[in-house]
This record gives C-alpha cells, structure tokens and sequence, in this order.
C-alpha cells in the first residue's frame, strides 16, 4: 500500500502521475472519491494521466488514439482499445490518498492505514 499524496492535492475531474510498488498509476479524483488505473493505454504506450476525466461515465481517455477506459473496472468502452488496464484500489484516509495493488503478496490493505 501507498501513501501517494493529500487528497487536497488532487483537483476534481483530473488525472495525476504517481508510482506505485515502481509502476506508474493514474489516480484519478472524481467528486469525494478517488481511483487508480495502471497509467499505461492498452492500446500503445501512452500515459493515461495526460488525458481527460469524463466523470459523468466515470472513464478516463487515452490522450492519444481516445480510447475510454472506465475507472471502475478498467474495461475500454471504445475503440481502438480492446483490453482493459489494471484497477488499483483506492481511498482516503485522514485526508490522504492510498493506492494498493490488488496483486500484491502483501498482507498489508487498505483498512490498516487508519
């Protein structure tokens, strides 16, 4: 699990760079709420921080070819994406923002950060 920034930090409908466990992460604020995506596009080897937030459809666009992939479950709702990107899990707590790999050995999670 990592602490990757104050959730303050994060602007409403943006999407933001950080490394988790060395990979790179879009954590992505919606409202009161926050997701994490594997940063890199299905699709080729673009960032996915660097495009736009759709926060009706809870989906963030691939700046390069605009394929959409949802932040719930990674699925691409368009094309020319056909494979999903890894979900992260995420929350706040204490006003801080957690990304943890769902795939991680680890027995550490979510809940022990309060």
């Amino acid at each position: 699990m990592s602490d990757v920034c104050a959730f303050d930090d994060l602007d409403d409908g943006s999407a933001n760079l950080f490394e988790v466990d060395g990979v790179p992460v879009s954590v992505v604020r919606v409202g009161d709420d926050v997701y994490a995506l594997a940063d890199i596009c299905s699709h080729a080897n673009v960032s996915l921080s660097g495009g736009e937030v759709w926060c009706d459809e809870l989906e963030l666009e691939c700046p390069k070819h605009a394929s959409a992939f949802s932040l719930i479950t990674g699925e691409p709702s368009t094309l020319p994406a056909t494979q999903p990107v890894k979900v992260f899990g995420a929350t706040v707590v204490d006003g801080r923002v957690f990304v943890v790999d769902p795939d991680a050995t680890s027995s550490e999670s979510i809940e022990g950060a309060n």
